[in-house]
Formats: C-alpha cells, structure tokens, sequence
C-alpha cells in the first residue's frame, strides 16, 4: 500500500476518533482500570451496533485523564475503511514506522484497531508487538469477520476479553438526560419519570442509535444485518428458513423451557445436531443465550433442557410474534441480562415435584443469588408460587437469602430461615 495513503489514513482517522461529541458513559468503563494497567490486549466483543466502537473511543478518554498522558502516544484505525482494500500484513511494519515518525510518541503507546480481522495475518503483527514493543493494545472484532472466540484463540494467553450489551437501563437514563441522586429515588416525581423511562427502555431496548433516535423500526435492519451478514454468510448456512424460523420462535417465546427435540418439531428440522448447531452460532453472535438449569452435574445441566434470552427487549418486540404482550416475561429478560451485565453465573432451577427459580446466581459452589421474577404479585396464588419455588431452593441448596423483582411491589418477608426481598424491577437496574 501507499506510503502516502497509509500516513494519511492515520492522521484523518485519529483526528475524526478524538473529535467525537457528547458520548455516553459506559457502566463496563468502571471495572476497566485493573485491566488498562495489565499487558494484555483487550478484546472487545459483542452484538453488532452494541457500541463497541464508541467504547474504544469512551477508554482513550479516560486514559487522556491520567496526569502526564501524551495524545502522541494515540493510534487509532478502523480497517472497514474501503481504502485500507491493498492493505496487507507486510503493511503493518510500513504502518508501525510511519506511526512513530508522524506522533513521534513516548516510550508507552496506546493502539486502538477496529474490525482488525479485515486483514489477513492481523494476530502475527499483534502477537510481535506484544512480545517486543511497549504497547497497549485494544482490538473490536466485527462477527461477521471472526468470532470472539477465533479472536482469543488467535491471541492465546495474550488477550482478555470484555463483552459489551446494549445499554443497561443506567445507561439508558444518561441517554435520557435522567439525572439522579441515591436520595431522589424516593421522591414521587422522579419515581415517576423513572418507571415512564422505563416502559419507553421496554419498547426500544438499548441498541444506542435506536435509543438516540427512538426508531424501533433500526431494530429490523439489525436482525436482517446480523442473520445474513453474521450467521448465513459467516457459517454457510444452507437452510435459511430453518434459522430464520428459530429466530423468531425464540424471539417470541423467552424465558420459556425448551428441549432440543422440542426446537427441532418448531422448525421442522431434520435432526437434532442441526438445532445445537444453530443455538451454538445464535449465541457466537451474541443474539439469543441459552440459560442451563443448575445442577451440581455438568452433564445434567447439558442434558436438561434449556431457557433461551434475548440481547435486547426491544429486538425481541420488533422481531417477535406478541412478545409484547407478555410484560412478565419482558422484565425476565432484562433481570437475565442485567445478570450478565454484573458478570454474574446464571442459571435456573427446578425441583424434583415441579417447583421453579427463575434465576440462581452462583460463585464457585456457593448459592450467591436466588430470583424471582413476576410483574403483578397483588394475586394471592401468583405470591404463594413465586414464594414455594423460593421456600423449596431454600431448603435443598441452603438459601437463605432471595429476592422477588416486581412491579411496583417493595417489602421484605420471613419465611423461616430464608430471608425474601421484594423490589420493584426499576430500583433493583438502578442499584
């Protein structure tokens, strides 16, 4: 490639990276600081238009906080650019001097590269800078290019990985210009612009451009890009209208049970290695996730059957047949993925007589959390069910703590030993 080309390249795509407006604050930055420190590259993974980018550009902002950091140090490329076409792996030496000669930067450099896998032989040129140069490096890898997990392997040992959602419903505030103190939570107005907030976080999710321009109908394009670009493409998919057909039921019925055999009926599919195949490719690209069933052995957790969550709220609403009309199982949705959010090992539970968690949280072997979700809990036998599933977990794994996400409901009860908060589902996304 042109010595001419690649100078002008860096120049105008950092200029353009430092010039970016008004962004919001990512809650994943908070837990970064311990990984900016260590040597290894930071991987960022996660749905397509879930911000990734922005996040690299939201991390230089805070590194340029830092007392004596030089912008020199700053190199940023995004290799979707249609003229990095002649790029190739030998460039990356040429690309590398040039760097040093335009920035003339000190000792520490910092490197953030979007969508890097465009280019053949990527890994060879990160791996040597790992190795041999004082450099920071951060990486965001499109799925239709290489997978997250193709990434790390090509990085063994030399990368960690950070997953990013659509926004949470903190993020979604800021996005809002909802602005609040721990102290206003308890004052009716703001209690009732939050809960508007989120109905509105409900209907449109947390995709950033769809938040930004509250156009759902973002949400059709983004399931077309990631079914043809991400999945059909990336894993030669032949029968299109299987994994489309999947899509959508899973769309339309989360947080319900199902079995293989069960998925393969509802598509009509020929076998059931096809089906794990697609759940398989579903959960690369970070569209659907599939919720084990806790069991202290692994092979009942594979052989059970399994829940299946949404990325977003909003992209269930658009994609889905009626998703809507189930609220309950709406918020079910975002308490899973708030879990995820928070790092958190998540599974359900079910006991041997039919009694059901819909969500436990585990570190190691210890039972941190135990999850009820249920929008209206005013209904006599709706309470005692969620309260049964809770009585019986605590008793066979010895919890003594759980809690119960609501609607507007907030209290605590005593049954025996264990311990059950009650919160409405906005209080507990915004603690």
């Amino acid at each position: 490639m042109e010595t001419a080309k690649i100078k002008q390249l860096i120049i105008e795509h950092k200029d353009r990276f430092l010039k970016k407006g008004l962004l919001v604050r990512r809650t994943i930055q908070d837990n970064l600081s311990s990984l900016l420190a260590q040597r290894e590259v930071i991987v960022i993974t996660g749905t397509r238009r879930s911000g990734k980018s922005t996040l690299l550009n939201l991390i230089c902002r805070d590194l340029m906080k830092e007392p004596g950091f030089n912008r020199s140090s700053i190199l940023y490329l995004n290799f979707e650019d249609e003229r990095f076409i002649d790029f190739s792996y030998q460039d990356f030496e040429k690309l590398y001097d040039l760097f040093l000669e335009i920035e003339k930067p000190p000792a520490k450099k910092y490197f953030f590269l979007d969508e890097i896998q465009n280019i053949n032989g990527w890994e060879r040129w990160i791996n040597r800078l790992y190795e041999f140069e004082n450099v920071k490096i951060f990486v965001t890898g499109s799925n239709a290019g290489m997978s997250s997990t193709e990434i790390s392997t090509a990085l063994t040992g030399r990368n960690r990985q950070i997953t990013l959602y659509p926004f949470s419903f903190r993020e979604f505030l800021t996005a809002r210009n909802c602005l609040y103190q721990e102290k206003d939570l308890y004052l009716k107005e703001k209690k009732a612009e939050i809960k508007n907030l989120l109905k509105e976080y409900v209907k449109l999710g947390g995709f950033p451009e769809v938040v930004k321009n509250k156009d759902v109908s973002l949400l059709e394009q983004y399931f077309k890009d990631i079914l043809y670009r991400d999945i059909i493409a990336r894993y030669s998919i032949r029968h299109i209208k299987e994994m489309k057909e999947l899509c959508l039921y899973l769309a339309s019925n989360v947080g319900t049970i199902c079995s293989y055999k069960n998925l393969k009926e509802v598509i009509d599919s020929k076998n059931i290695s096809t089906i794990k195949n697609y759940l398989e490719i579903l959960e690369n690209v970070f569209l659907f996730f599939r919720l084990n069933l806790f069991d202290y052995s692994i092979k009942k957790q594979i052989y059970n059957p399994g829940k299946f969550y949404s990325i977003d709220t909003g992209f269930s609403n658009s994609i889905g047949f009626h998703f809507s009309e189930n609220i309950g199982r709406i918020y079910e949705n975002l308490v899973f993925l708030e879990l995820k959010r928070r790092g958190k090992e998540v599974y359900y539970w079910k006991s041997n007589n039919g009694k059901e968690v819909d969500f436990l949280t585990k570190k190691g072997t210890i039972i941190t959390g135990a999850f009820q979700v249920c929008f209206n809990l005013e209904n006599k036998a709706t309470k005692d069910r969620e309260m049964s599933g809770l009585i019986a977990v605590g008793k066979e794994l010895n919890v003594n703590q759980a809690t119960i996400l609501t609607d507007n409901v907030e209290g605590e009860e005593k049954l025996g030993s264990l311990k059950v908060n009650i919160l409405p589902l906005w209080k507990w996304l915004l603690t």
